[in-house]
């Protein structure tokens, strides 16, 4: 099933934490709603841009995108006391199907002010391979002879198209292969520090800079990078620490 744990988690917690703090407001529980958007170093990128529209890396190459797929998981608020609460699911954005970029997780939260945390792709106690029947129906596992589990990212398409030679490129993130019997964990947590303040109607944006994938900290050259990437320990490192700058919030409303 798509829910990490039962909603009936997150009930303990709120029980757990009313017997901690008598002034923490349980009457009046939200939900917020989250909205992921896709950009390239500000120019919004959305499904209209598959194959169309032609973007240039940091190191130089014309590239287009035929597909875009991410997972986002863990979803954890934090109050000024202290309190959590996680909000433990997923979601699998996919840029052709613009319904998959709104998610409500499943559990409730008091209103207030939170700082919010989330995990791109999997941790380690999440990415359990064939554990999720709706990602198992969509090709999203990630190979047993390189660790298992899921992709934490898919992006393909061609690159060198303002030229004769255009190529294919295969940008798929997940778990890194040291050797056949040692594998690494290759997610990232993301932790913001500025409060948002969430009620009923809380709706939060999640911006995706797909241009850091090819720039920050390591540049990349998809003439060396292009395919063949998921058995390549160095490029899913690489993935990982590019990943680590391409997330931020951008508007909040209420």
């Amino acid at each position: 099933m798509k829910r990490l744990l039962s909603f009936c988690l997150c009930l303990l917690l709120i029980s757990c934490f009313e017997d901690k703090d008598d002034n923490l407001d349980l009457s009046n529980l939200a939900t917020p709603t989250f909205r992921f958007t896709q950009n390239w170093d500000g120019t919004d990128v959305s499904i209209d841009d598959l194959i169309t529209t032609q973007f240039t890396n940091a190191h130089g190459e014309t590239l287009n995108i035929s597909n875009l797929r991410y997972l986002i998981s863990k979803i954890v608020f934090e109050n000024a006391d202290g309190d959590i609460f996680i909000l433990n699911d997923y979601q699998l954005v996919d840029l052709s199907d613009p319904s998959t970029s709104l998610f409500s997780p499943e559990g409730s939260l008091p209103e207030g002010l939170y700082t919010l945390k989330f995990v791109y792709g999997f941790n380690e106690m999440d990415n359990i391979d064939g554990a999720y029947p709706e990602l198992n129906s969509v090709s999203w596992n990630w190979p047993q002879m390189l660790g298992g589990g899921y992709h934490f990212l898919q992006m393909d398409g061609m690159f060198n198209v303002d030229t004769t030679i255009a190529s294919p490129y295969n940008y798929h993130h997940g778990t890194a292969k040291l050797s056949d019997t040692e594998f690494e964990q290759n997610f990232v947590n993301f932790e913001f520090t500025n409060s948002i303040f969430i009620s009923h109607n809380t709706e939060i944006e999640i911006q995706f800079n797909l241009a850091e994938l090819f720039k920050n900290p390591n540049l990349w050259d998809l003439n060396q990078y292009s395919s063949s990437l998921m058995p390549n320990y160095d490029a899913q490192k690489m993935m990982q620490q590019n990943a680590a700058t391409a997330f931020s919030i951008g508007q909040v409303t209420n």
